[in-house]
């Protein structure tokens, strides 16, 4: 599992640098509008609640490595609560009707994100533990880079809106970095995992595969948030206090 681990170290250190994380990082844009990306996320952060159920998710299996997956998918299920509530707090959750609704979560602006889910599907559907195990050491990995950016986005629109974001912010950021998996007993017997040769290549393949499936997301998240102008909340107020004074 060593050389498993120490690509994904390595291909986590290169994510740091994708236009996308800068993006989150430019203090020169106004804070909401970095994290303008939610409601093109919205797909992915609500499958991958599913995929913890429903996919990798085994408890008739007597394998220790299942075991370890299982614990995590119990840990990492729920998250999609705090993102519905950080939209309502960002003021992104924008009044649709039903149809509208179904046509943007379908819609080509959500289709990477979509994908995304499906390409991991594929990748763990009926997969053997070690490999679902791989495709979560490694998303775990992005995570890591992605909520403490994010948390620092959240921690200067905080100083304007004095409001704690769960997704984004500090809390779901610890949150991951307190799961069982990282705990030192947990990572030391992950990197004892021995492989035989078609197990390893078949791992790291798919550490690879899914840092590329994740780079499209995050392009695509950053071409949503450059496309999509937010308001800042100081206008808003003030459009909504003109509207009712109109009415």
């Amino acid at each position: 599992m060593k050389s498993v681990l120490t690509l994904i170290e390595k291909k986590k250190q290169e994510f740091r640098h994708t236009p996308f994380i800068q993006f989150l990082q430019d203090k020169s844009i106004e804070p909401r509008q970095r994290l303008a990306f939610a409601p093109c996320f919205a797909p992915f952060v609500m499958g991958f609640g599913e995929l913890n159920k429903s996919v990798w998710r085994d408890e008739t299996s007597n394998d220790p490595i299942q075991a370890i997956i299982n614990q995590h998918t119990y840990e990492d299920d729920g998250h999609w609560i705090w993102f519905l509530e950080d939209i309502q707090k960002l003021d992104f959750n924008i009044s649709l009707n039903f149809n509208d609704a179904l046509s943007f979560l379908w819609s080509d602006e959500t289709q990477v994100a979509r994908h995304t889910i499906y390409q991991l599907y594929q990748y763990t559907h009926q997969a053997r533990p070690i490999h679902k195990l791989v495709v979560m050491e490694t998303i775990e990995a992005i995570a890591d880079i992605f909520l403490s950016t994010t948390e620092q986005v959240t921690q200067e629109l905080k100083t304007s809106t004095s409001k704690e974001y769960r997704y984004f912010g500090i809390y779901h950021f610890l949150i991951d970095s307190g799961h069982t998996m990282h705990s030192s007993e947990t990572e030391g017997c992950i990197s004892q995992i021995l492989f035989t040769e078609d197990n390893e290549n078949i791992s790291l393949e798919l550490v690879e595969k899914v840092f590329d499936i994740f780079t499209l997301l995050f392009n695509d998240l950053l071409k949503y948030a450059q496309n999509h102008p937010i308001e800042p909340l100081d206008n808003q107020r003030i459009t909504k206090e003109l509207h009712l004074q109109m009415t």
